[in-house]
């Protein structure tokens, strides 16, 4: 198998599992170029930022269609996230990206952010109720409890200042390492906006973070750290393997998944910090 392909399967082999639990591909992309492909940590990055853009576009434009998106609460997070990318891509600019010093700190943070999407990926488990509750009694809960509460009310965070700096704490996190705009971003957001029901809390993740990685990730390119030829190998792969783990989320232990998901990527993240 030539290179390109293994490129095109392993972007298949993300987007399925996107598809399936909606872990963001950062947390399993990045990893994946540096390891598996011997990627450069910082090509690794930039390009996955342009490939999470574009991948995230298509589910932040079906959330828009069913009018689930809270764009108070995305206007929020987009300026300070956008802002902590700001800061970071200077910093990569004055550093150089290919510093290894800066490699280093990449994989250090990234070995990080890993562990927290594991811990995050294993709450949704734990939390839709593996041992005790059932995903229907969990939904029908979370529904009585906000159906009172109006759109405006459930967009209000419980601190003002808290959008913009858990915003630009995440935009800059994000553009270190590609990681954190995924199951992270959505447990900051259920701490901020603890009224938000749980679909326009996804649906607000994913669209803040399209401007986000974009903005990132042209940054990225700008400083010479994108690949674009393998950019679209992995969205010929990813797109198709989104599309058919979406359709089999119904029938796939989903639950499993995850949890066999949150343990690769703690076993990962305590790989990257060791070395």
């Amino acid at each position: 198998m030539t290179i390109e392909w293994a490129y095109v399967v392993g972007g298949a082999a993300v987007g399925l599992v996107v598809g399936l639990t909606g872990v963001g591909g950062g947390s399993l992309m990045t990893p994946l170029l540096i390891y598996g492909f011997g990627v450069q940590p910082h090509l690794a990055v930039g390009t996955d930022l342009l490939f999470a853009a574009l991948t995230k576009s298509a589910g932040a434009v079906s959330f828009a269609r069913h009018r689930l998106v809270p764009w108070r609460v995305v206007a929020q997070l987009t300026g300070g996230g956008l802002l902590g990318a700001a800061v970071m891509l200077v910093a990569l600019a004055h550093w150089g990206a290919a510093n290894p010093a800066v490699h280093a700190a990449m994989k250090v943070t990234l070995g990080i952010m890993l562990w927290l999407t594991a811990a995050a990926t294993a709450y949704k488990v734990i939390r839709a109720g593996w041992w005790w509750r059932s995903r229907a009694d969990t939904a029908a809960a979370r529904a009585v409890a906000h159906a009172s509460v109006s759109l405006e009310e459930q967009q209000r965070p419980r601190w003002a200042w808290g959008p913009w700096l858990m915003g630009a704490t995440i935009g800059a996190l994000v553009t270190l390492t590609s990681v954190g705009a995924g199951a992270v971003g959505v447990a900051v957001l259920m701490l901020l906006y603890p009224q938000l029901p749980l679909a326009r809390l996804v649906a607000a993740d994913v669209t803040y973070a399209v401007p986000l990685t974009l903005v990132a990730g042209l940054g990225h390119a700008a400083l010479g750290s994108v690949d674009w030829g393998l950019l679209a190998w992995l969205l010929t792969g990813s797109l198709p393997g989104i599309w058919l783990g979406s359709r089999l989320v119904s029938k796939a232990p989903v639950t499993l998944v995850r949890s066999l998901l949150s343990l690769l990527l703690a076993w990962v993240g305590f790989k990257l910090v060791s070395l």
